[in-house]
């Protein structure tokens, strides 16, 4: 496949253009008309429970935490009951020991988004991520309750009372997840977005709403006026509309929320004052970066400038914990694995000896951390080439340069295992943005704006771009898989990485991504 060529022509800076609204594939008039003077004492009709909660970012996932430890509880206590089994010492035990599985029960599901209400509970990646969740959360539990069983001798927990209540509870919990993800999505369709600026940031912002999942209207609105009664982007998008203060006015009780769709420097300071006073009495106010990341979980390149990583929040900024804590996770566990999967390296070794002959290994210079350069080491996959070259860096579908033994392979991802001693030596993580070949990162960097920002972690075997987005074929894919490697920059933490490792198994068991 030939090489999609990106423009190299800097972006033109845009002046912010006061406020506009539209909804979605709707015509509006240039001006709304101010609403009637009564309008104002009239009572705000009924909502119902779902509803209210959806105004609340943390209600919703307080709910289905509630109902979470309510089911949990639930069905291990009937469970026992039914099976008429007495395996603890005394109700209290019982308790503790209850408490002890719903928090682990808790803690998986929180690290996949099972408490986040823009996670998209009804999709079938969402179920088997959710379902691996609960997997590992039976696996933790028992070996908790059984550790502590050998030091309590009363204590005979059984292991199908346990099982049962497991099998049970993950259906149940991804039902009601599903019903609910149903319900607010069913009311949000009716609540809108207020989206101030009409440049070329709004309209790539709408371009992508347009392609993404979210179900809310939108409004955009012109504070200058300029732009009043055009559309957003093109003849079937949205009218652009005025009168910004009547709108702020309405608040949370017309809007989910208000997005800042231009660069704040270029935003009135009599408007920044009103946003502020927005989003502390009446509904939250995004800015692009802040909505894509809680939203779509992705930084878009757009929005952020040179200084982007000296913001508050950047748990790289400082000597964090957690960097210790990765490092001696990746020390142990690539050496367990290596120790494990012995079996499987003398396997893909010897069917690749056999397949397609010597050499085994294939060795690249790939970038590391700080931009230092470091070989990597992988099973070869592709025939034997003499030369590296960049006429042809991506693999399609069908590529005749893969061997036979190499498709698979690289299907079943072994084909990564030798790696584990570039992470064993500290020159890879586990988890992290891909290592990429130093000759492909120097050419990214020439066109492809903040691209050095994605060495400030290691590389990692899997990462967030990984398990997000498919195989890049194309210098565009490179763009996008950077916008996931940034917000993992952004959100570097241990629950993130969590969440990855569980979507790496999702990935590896269905073949997605790579």
């Amino acid at each position: 496949m030939s090489n999609e060529e990106i423009s190299t022509t800097p972006r033109p800076v845009f002046r912010f253009r006061d406020t506009v609204a539209i909804k979605i594939g709707e015509a509006h008039p240039a001006r709304e008309p101010a609403p009637p003077p009564a309008a104002a004492t009239q009572p705000a009709p009924k909502r119902g429970l779902i509803a209210r909660a959806s105004d609340q970012e943390w209600s919703a996932s307080a709910l289905v935490l509630f109902l979470d430890i309510a089911a949990w509880l639930l069905i291990y206590g009937v469970t026992s009951l039914l099976r008429g089994d007495a395996y603890y010492s005394s109700s209290f035990v019982f308790f503790v020991i209850d408490l002890l599985q719903v928090t682990v029960i808790v803690i998986s599901l929180f690290t996949i988004g099972g408490y986040d209400r823009n996670t998209e509970t009804r999709s079938l990646a969402y179920a088997t991520e959710h379902l691996l969740a609960i997997v590992t959360a039976a696996v933790v539990s028992s070996a908790l309750i059984y550790s502590a069983a050998t030091f309590d001798q009363t204590m005979k927990p059984s292991r199908g009372v346990l099982l049962l209540s497991f099998i049970i509870f993950a259906p149940v919990s991804l039902q009601y997840r599903r019903w609910l993800r149903w319900r607010i999505a069913a009311t949000l369709a009716e609540r809108t977005f207020l989206v101030i600026g009409t440049g070329e940031l709004a309209q790539k912002f709408y371009e992508a709403y347009v392609r993404s999942s979210d179900t809310h209207r939108l409004e955009f609105v012109d504070a200058v006026g300029e732009r009043v009664g055009e559309t957003i982007a093109g003849p079937d998008s949205p009218v652009i509309e005025g009168d910004v203060a009547t709108k702020l006015r309405r608040g949370g009780t017309h809007y989910s929320g208000v997005i800042l769709a231009d660069r704040v420097e270029q935003i009135p300071t009599e408007l920044l004052e009103r946003l502020v006073r927005t989003q502390f009495q009446r509904s939250r106010v995004y800015t692009l970066e802040s909505f894509y990341e809680s939203h779509w979980r992705y930084v878009p390149l757009d929005a952020i400038d040179p200084v982007w990583p000296l913001q508050t929040g950047f748990q790289l900024a400082r000597s964090s914990p957690y960097h210790y804590l990765k490092r001696l996770c990746d020390l142990l566990a690539s050496l367990a694995l290596m120790v494990v999967l012995a079996p499987v390296f003398l396997m893909a070794a010897l069917f690749v000896l056999l397949g397609s002959g010597r050499p085994i290994f294939y060795h690249q210079e790939r970038v590391g951390r700080g931009g230092k350069p470091f070989i990597v080491t992988k099973f070869r996959t592709m025939v034997n080439r003499p030369a590296q070259t960049l006429d042809d860096i991506y693999t399609r579908p069908g590529d005749p340069r893969i061997t036979r033994v190499g498709r698979w392979l690289r299907k079943l991802r072994l084909d990564e295992l030798p790696q584990l001693w570039s992470v064993f030596r500290g020159e890879m993580s586990l988890i992290g943005p891909r290592a990429e070949w130093t000759k492909c990162a120097e050419r990214y960097e020439t066109f492809i704006p903040f691209y050095h920002f994605r060495h400030l972690v290691k590389p990692g075997i899997t990462g967030w771009a990984q398990v997000n987005y498919p195989y890049g074929e194309s210098e565009q894919d490179a763009i996008e898989k950077l916008k996931y490697d940034l917000y993992y920059i952004r959100r570097y933490s241990l629950k993130l990485d969590a969440m990855i490792a569980l979507k790496t198994v999702h990935v590896m068991l269905f073949g997605k991504g790579q």
